[in-house]
């Protein structure tokens, strides 16, 4: 089976703040049609920094991103936001409209849409994650975080980018609140065909969610690949300061058993233990 055409190539980007510090070093990365990756690692590792590169808001110091075949140092942030969405970790420094209908309607009204597709893609948008009418003419702010999280991520959608980055989407949510904002980027990316990358320290999400991960320390990528792969690579992750979930852990402290290091659930634990039982008593 042919893999995808990558949708974004990172190819040898570095980046440089003003002051000189280097946040991004030879960063080599491709994302395609398929990819639900969560992009992990300590503060200051590189990750928000890498994001906004990926969207255009920053631009490379060296090297370069394409994006659908743009190169984002050439290609302004309005055409970039068609693109690749990038919704905040706090939905409060995002949401800036007096009414949720007019937060939805900013994005294609600022690329000029007419007036009958702008209200096309508000009520798309507010459809897809889940946001009653009922809710249009009230404030985004008077509403809980989980709605306004909502409301950010239905801006960016009526904006229609085929790849969304999520900064932190369950941080300040309680475990149900965040199994719903999971579950609903999950059908975003099966049913519609969104690119999705979420950037977390919540590492059980990453195993329960993420396809591929990508382990950053040190500005630089020490870890590409399956969840299962990355989250076996002891060294790797304790280079990085990062920890696997409770139940990885265990598995790899219990590896001269004969379970396997790339644990990343109870449920497969259960089995494996089932299974080395069976093993025994045959």
């Amino acid at each position: 089976m042919m893999k995808p055409e990558p949708y974004v190539v990172a190819e040898n980007v570095t980046f440089r703040y003003p002051d000189g510090t280097v946040a991004l070093r030879d960063i080599n990365l491709r994302f395609a049609e398929g990819d639900f990756v969560a992009l992990i690692g300590q503060n200051g590792s590189g990750k928000t920094t890498l994001s906004k590169c990926l969207n255009g808001l920053f631009k490379p110091t060296e090297g370069r991103i394409l994006v659908d075949g743009l190169d984002t140092r050439h290609t302004s942030i309005t055409k970039m936001a068609v693109r690749v969405g990038y919704v905040f970790q706090n939905p409060d420094h995002q949401l800036f409209n007096s009414t949720v209908w007019d937060e939805i309607a900013y994005g294609p009204r600022n690329i000029q849409l007419p007036k009958a597709e702008v209200e096309e893609r508000v009520r798309e948008a507010a459809e897809v994650v889940g946001l009653d009418e009922s809710t249009f003419e009230q404030h985004p702010f008077f509403l809980p975080k989980g709605l306004r999280q909502r409301v950010a991520i239905a801006s960016i959608l009526a904006l229609r980018p085929h790849m969304i980055i999520v900064d932190e989407p369950t941080t300040g949510q309680d475990v149900k609140q965040s199994l719903e904002i999971m579950d609903f980027l999950t059908r975003l990316h099966e049913e519609r065909g969104h690119i999705i990358v979420i950037i977390t320290h919540d590492m059980p999400i990453v195993a329960r969610y993420a396809r591929r991960t990508v382990l950053m320390a040190h500005s630089q990528i020490l870890a590409d690949g399956p969840t299962r792969s990355v989250f076996a690579q002891t060294d790797v992750l304790a280079e990085a300061f990062v920890e696997p979930p409770q139940i990885t852990q265990l598995a790899q402290r219990c590896a001269d058993l004969g379970f396997a290091a790339g644990t990343l659930s109870v449920q497969e634990m259960l089995e494996q233990f089932r299974s080395l039982a069976a093993r025994r008593r045959a």
